[in-house]
């Protein structure tokens, strides 16, 4: 494809910050660039007709950190490190909301639910639930974040759980209005957005940066910043970030559902979630890593029918159901839950591996990638 005069000289001139990738972060970047500095021209480029990755692909759980989660991170890092990440997460999910209005977004907070078959890991998360509460008092302003929850198990109707912990300062939203007043947010402050436009390359070239796009034309840059999350190593091959595609169905609706809340399962390798009447089902990924490690959309008989079979035995046992949609998405993990957000060369930025946190951290991520171009400008 040939730009025109016109099209070059209106549309892909004089970029300041050329951000690549439309989702939580990058757009999130972009508005802050704008916040801070209303006379630089910042483009967000994408390659997919919507986000590509997660953002509007996920269940929308407004979730910082489960008992068990919590525990398996502690085996890897110190205190520290992990309660500082909860609060990012937690404080993320404020700015979420308090950017974009919790109306706009449907926020619910129904709580955020853990359920357990073993016995073994119950009782390893009861042990440690009164040190956990004692140390996010301070973070989420309530005495019992965590607390026991048995007795949901019937109200809800599952079947084969043993025991339910209840986080009670988790919730959920609609990720489609969040990411369409994200998307208003950014157009009417002065970002421009083109969808359809994908980034095979780039180079520096003096004060800036030439990017080599999918439609054969280049575009020059001040300020090049990567938000491509899950899609890092097309573009950045050395950096800890790997692809996970996650599966999802929605139920059509089912009368009479007793399911509210956001659930995890399974060591938060199964989540599902009611939306209005529907259950919300995802996750299975344990079952054939090596296959979703990958950044091809697609489904598997192998996930999906693990899917249908928890939804039959566990969720909804002895309740008709019809699966009425598929997808799937791309999320970024590496070998630290923590998000890269630095200088890749001297004119080009990245902000990348959201760790399937995207919803909880996108907002700080891509403020705090913001205000470290801002520096260099």
């Amino acid at each position: 494809m040939q730009l025109s005069f016109w099209e070059k000289d209106r549309f892909f001139s004089a970029v300041d910050v050329l951000v690549v990738g439309s989702g939580i972060v990058g757009l999130n970047a972009a508005l802050q660039l704008k916040k801070a500095s209303p006379a630089l021209r910042v483009l967000v480029m994408e390659r997919g007709v919507l986000p590509s990755g997660a953002s509007t692909r996920n269940a929308g759980f407004t979730c910082f950190g489960s008992c068990s989660e919590l525990i398996d991170d502690l085996q890897q890092s110190s205190a520290d490190e992990v309660f500082a990440l909860v609060e990012k997460r937690f404080r993320g999910l404020q700015r979420l909301r308090e950017n974009l209005g919790e109306a706009a977004i449907r926020y619910e907070e129904l709580g955020g639910y853990e359920l357990f078959d073993s016995e073994e890991r119950f009782a390893a998360c009861k042990e440690q639930m009164e040190t956990f509460n004692r140390r996010l008092q301070a973070l989420t302003g309530k005495a019992e974040t965590y607390r026991e929850a048995d007795a949901d198990i019937a109200r809800f109707g599952f079947k084969g759980v043993k025991h339910l912990l209840l986080n009670t300062a988790e919730g959920q939203i609609d990720t489609g209005r969040m990411m369409e007043a994200l998307i208003d947010k950014a157009l009417a402050a002065g970002v421009r957005i083109f969808n359809g436009l994908g980034l095979l390359s780039f180079e520096e070239d003096g004060d800036g940066v030439i990017l080599h796009t999918d439609q054969d034309f280049t575009i020059r840059c001040k300020k090049l910043l990567v938000c491509t999350n899950g899609f890092a190593k097309q573009l950045l091959p050395g950096y800890d970030v790997e692809p996970a595609r996650a599966q999802v169905l929605i139920t059509a609706p089912v009368p009479g559902l007793r399911i509210r809340g956001a659930f995890h399962y399974d060591r938060g390798y199964y989540y599902f979630r009611n939306v209005g009447e529907r259950v919300l089902f995802g996750g299975g990924r344990n079952l054939d890593f090596q296959t979703e490690n990958t950044t091809e959309m697609g489904l598997t008989p192998l996930v999906q029918h693990k899917l249908e079979e928890l939804l039959r035995t566990v969720i909804l046992p002895g309740t008709p159901f019809t699966v009425e949609q598929r997808w799937s998405g791309i999320m970024g993990v590496g070998s630290r839950k923590s998000s890269i957000v630095q200088p890749v060369k001297k004119h080009v930025f990245c902000a990348v591996r959201m760790g399937g946190m995207g919803v909880a951290i996108g907002s700080l991520v891509g403020e705090e990638a913001a205000e470290m171009v801002l520096k260099t400008i």
